[in-house]
């Protein structure tokens, strides 16, 4: 089974997150910033992984660190758990329609981690989340699996739809380029 556990400690935050890549879609996620909860829970449910998540942060100064330190934490076990690549499919993609919105996701787990996000300018709040924070929560994610990840958010109004359809989509990218298709390292230069 590939599995990772990881903890990541700053003055900021402490996250504690565990993640089988070959799981069913279990998952306990408790952070202090409920819409963030959501979206991970959806994540760990349509990419069949198994989660736990116990994230703690400093919410009354802002949500920024907390959400930026899952995404990056989570980045850092998904490449742990990956271990030496050895057979991953390594390319992902997928499109989304969440009612209204419709969110593209590609990911490379190439060893060069870049972060490419498009989400037509709209912000604003969910409940008490900001929209913009998905970004950071992204990004974090791609640097730390050493991944390259493209988000187009190709139409939308609702901001809590359009980044449920970008969390779903990245799942389905993830789950696609995680799974087991051979015995080779996906690559000519035979390093990932």
């Amino acid at each position: 089974m590939r599995k990772a556990k990881v903890l990541r400690e700053t003055r900021e935050t402490q996250i504690e997150l565990e993640i089988n890549l070959d799981g069913s879609g279990k998952f306990n996620v408790i952070t202090p910033i409920g819409f963030l909860t959501h979206m991970v829970e959806t994540f760990a449910r349509h990419g069949r992984f198994d989660l736990e998540l116990k994230a703690k942060g400093d919410v009354h100064v802002s949500h920024h660190h907390t959400v930026e330190d899952v995404g990056i934490t989570l980045g850092m076990a998904v490449l742990e758990a990956l271990g030496d690549k050895k057979g991953i499919q390594r390319y992902g993609y997928s499109i989304v329609p969440m009612d209204e919105a419709l969110v593209l996701c590609s990911i490379d787990i190439s060893g060069r981690p870049l972060f490419f996000y498009e989400d037509l300018g709209l912000r604003g709040k969910i409940t008490d989340f900001d929209f913009e924070l998905i970004w950071e929560f992204f990004k974090g994610f791609a640097l730390e699996s050493k991944s390259t990840l493209h988000i187009r958010v190709l139409s939308g109004r609702i901001l809590h739809h359009i980044a449920e359809a970008c969390f779903k989509a990245f799942a389905l990218a993830l789950k696609q380029s995680v799974s087991i298709v051979g015995g080779e390292l996906p690559s000519t230069k035979e390093k990932l």
